[in-house]
């Protein structure tokens, strides 16, 4: 049974980043790695994350008196969620709509378009 993904606000974000990169982790770690970026004290980044775990984004491990956090969703399905609720609200859930504004409004370079020519001609193969 697949479980869906929540909504990922974003200080959510910042902390799934933080725990992909140091996974298991404990609370004072994540702190302390995003306290130059953030400034949140210990409290708040463990309140976030003990929040995250009962939203289903994180998963704890007790080890004595240490807590180690880990993601229970993969990178690609947080940026699919993210991908995916936009093109839900400005595009009503159609891709090529959304594909033609990102290639008419956004300024991409050469290699930004050889780039995608040949994603596209690899899906094609199949």
């Amino acid at each position: 049974m697949k479980t869906e993904i929540k909504e990922i606000i974003d200080s959510e974000w910042t902390i799934l980043k933080a725990v992909w990169d140091l996974e298991p982790v404990a609370a004072p770690t994540v702190q302390e790695a995003l306290n130059s970026e953030r400034g949140w004290a210990y409290t708040t980044v463990k309140t976030l994350m003990d929040r995250m775990v009962k939203k289903g984004l994180l998963t704890v491990q007790k080890i004595r008196n240490l807590y180690l956090y880990s993601a229970a969703i993969t990178p690609t399905q947080a940026r699919k969620k993210e991908i995916m609720k936009t093109v839900k609200r400005a595009f009503n859930g159609a891709v090529t709509p959304m594909m033609q504004f990102l290639l008419e409004n956004e300024t991409l370079t050469d290699k930004d378009y050889e780039q995608l020519e040949e994603i596209l001609k690899k899906r094609k193969r199949g």
